[in-house]
């Protein structure tokens, strides 16, 4: 039985479940700079709600490869008013926090944030597991070799597969410790990984399982999908749609994805699939 506790509600993930994106970004790989103000926040998270999301993960700190850094100021003083505009218009929504900073986590799940989602797994915050026992939240915690700014220079493995699993090993044993309960994998397509290593953790996503906890693909409109098809990430959604396919079959319990109606219909196929 695979379920998360969100704010004191259960949410059963053995039916995968669709976390929508929102970039209150500038500059992020896909939709940098188109939700920056209130209205169309709002109507984009409507839409994607309307369209099926359970989640919306809330991202205010660009990750993309050679992404520009900025200050914890800066992150909360785009965050914090997202937040709570999005409380108050939709009331039963569960918002997850894309942030690797503690202090941030802390605030806005103080705010009513239910979910952190952190691409570095603790290891650029000290304090995030301690801070998210405190908490109580579930915690999406990602395979990231290196930072945003080096990631994509030169990434190696001898096995990636085996690597990022006993890299997730490690981290569920020290949350555990912790008294954390609700833990997903992200294995990080695309973070510090080349293209064969995407497709190869693509591939074997199904031994991930072997966790036990729940596991998060975040493939959508990805350069793993454009590069080879030598199209741009806005051409990307048919490539979106088959990667998060694949991920279904391979065991994904959650598809987090810039495009909720496609996701949550391919969902509703491979449910058909498994039916028989």
């Amino acid at each position: 039985m695979k379920s998360i506790n969100c704010n004191g509600k259960l949410i059963d993930l053995n039916q995968p479940k669709v976390m929508g994106i929102l970039n209150i970004t500038p500059d992020s790989f896909f939709d940098g700079g188109k939700y920056t103000n209130e209205k169309a926040i709002l109507s984009q998270v409507e839409k994607m709600l309307t369209n099926g999301a359970t989640f919306i993960d809330v991202g205010a700190y660009s990750s993309r490869p050679g992404a520009k850094h900025i200050s914890e100021k800066e992150e909360l003083k785009r965050i914090l008013p997202t937040i709570k505009s999005l409380i108050k218009e939709f009331q039963q929504i569960k918002i997850s926090v894309d942030t690797f900073r503690s202090n941030v986590a802390k605030q806005t799940i103080l705010e009513g944030a239910s979910i952190v989602n952190d691409i570095s797994a603790g290891e650029m915050d000290n304090n995030m597991f301690s801070t998210i026992a405190q908490l109580q939240v579930p915690y999406i915690f990602m395979h990231m070799q290196g930072n945003p700014e080096n990631m994509q220079l030169n990434p190696t493995y001898t096995n990636v597969t085996k690597e990022v699993l006993q890299y997730f090993s490690k981290k569920i044993t020290q949350l555990r410790k912790l008294g954390v309960n609700d833990l997903i994998s992200d294995v990080g397509f695309g973070f510090g990984k080349t293209i064969n290593h995407n497709y190869e953790l693509l591939n074997n996503l199904k031994l991930f399982k072997n966790l036990e906890i729940p596991t998060l693909a975040g493939i959508s409109r990805k350069s793993m999908l454009y590069k080879p098809l030598n199209i741009s990430a806005n051409e990307a959604l048919n490539a979106t749609t088959t990667a998060n396919t694949i991920a279904l079959l391979n065991g994904a319990n959650i598809l987090r994805v810039h495009d909720v109606k496609e996701a949550v219909e391919a969902i509703k196929i491979v449910e058909l699939l498994n039916k028989h």
